[in-house]
């Protein structure tokens, strides 16, 4: 009798406890549902963000690519450009060289007449300076301008003249510019063939012995110089016209051992075959 009246009791507990564990796994469940949803969404933002990121990657990765391509173009570009324009350059230094190589007057005529400017330039200005004053009761004569700057033309303008004179045989003439080249500018680079034509003008006057002198001066005073084997090969032919045949050779065979690499000594050689000893 008894037990009859707990069964619908015992029931009903089983009954909620059932029922309250299904309760809380759907809640379980939604929860679940929720995380995953959740999840997904924020993979997806995720998703996208890394895609952005990417397509960003791209983007600049391309930019950068093109930059360095736009600018390796523009480095060949120019590389061929400096090339060209080195080329070119170097074309017309040799041309410059070519031409000054051809034409040493030409280049003594522009040096001689840059001279000249600046030696009336100069004297110019000099004439313009006002005279300076003398005291009241001072007897002393001031110096002049010429005595204190003296004016001379230049060592390339000197040259030419004698050079011009020498063309039209005026010997004198010639003595007196290469002599006032070699009194004003002593250590100019025209100063050997100055004391070489010299020498070749007494030679073209017939007086020998001067001229010969003159040739062994330049030989010992510019031993470096080329007029030194010109001066020593003219000495030769000099010393043959006045039939002195040893001296003659002994002045070309120092030719050709002192100086093997010069026009002259091809000359010399060639002489000294022709005029054998006697």
């Amino acid at each position: 009798m008894k037990l009859r009246h707990l069964a619908p009791v015992t029931f009903v507990v089983v009954s909620g406890a059932c029922f309250a564990t299904r309760n809380d796994v759907r809640i379980l469940q939604e929860d679940i549902h929720a995380m995953r949803a959740q999840q997904l969404r924020a993979d997806s933002a995720r998703a996208k963000q890394l895609a952005d990121m990417t397509a960003a990657l791209a983007t600049n990765i391309g930019v950068v690519k093109d930059s360095v391509r736009d600018l390796g173009v523009r480095l060949t570009t120019f590389q061929g450009a400096t090339r060209q324009e080195l080329y070119s350059i170097g074309q017309q230094l040799l041309m410059i060289g070519e031409s000054m190589g051809q034409s040493q007057a030409q280049l003594r005529n522009f040096r001689a007449d840059i001279e000249e400017r600046n030696r009336q330039t100069l004297e110019t200005a000099l004439r313009s300076v006002p005279p300076p004053v003398v005291a009241a009761g001072d007897t002393t004569k001031p110096p002049t301008t010429a005595a204190v700057v003296p004016l001379t033309e230049g060592p390339n303008t000197l040259y030419q003249i004698g050079r011009d004179q020498l063309m039209q045989n005026s010997w004198s003439a010639a003595r007196d510019a290469f002599t006032q080249l070699l009194t004003a500018h002593p250590t100019s680079d025209l100063a050997p063939h100055a004391q070489l034509h010299i020498g070749e003008s007494f030679d073209a006057e017939g007086n020998r012995a001067a001229g010969d002198s003159v040739f062994r001066l330049v030989r010992s005073k510019y031993p470096s110089s080329p007029a030194a084997p010109t001066a020593l090969y003219k000495l030769g032919r000099s010393l043959k016209v006045q039939r002195k045949n040893a001296e003659a050779r002994a002045a070309m065979q120092e030719v050709v051992r002192m100086y093997p690499r010069s026009d002259e000594a091809t000359l010399a050689t060639e002489w000294l075959a022709q005029n054998p000893p006697s």
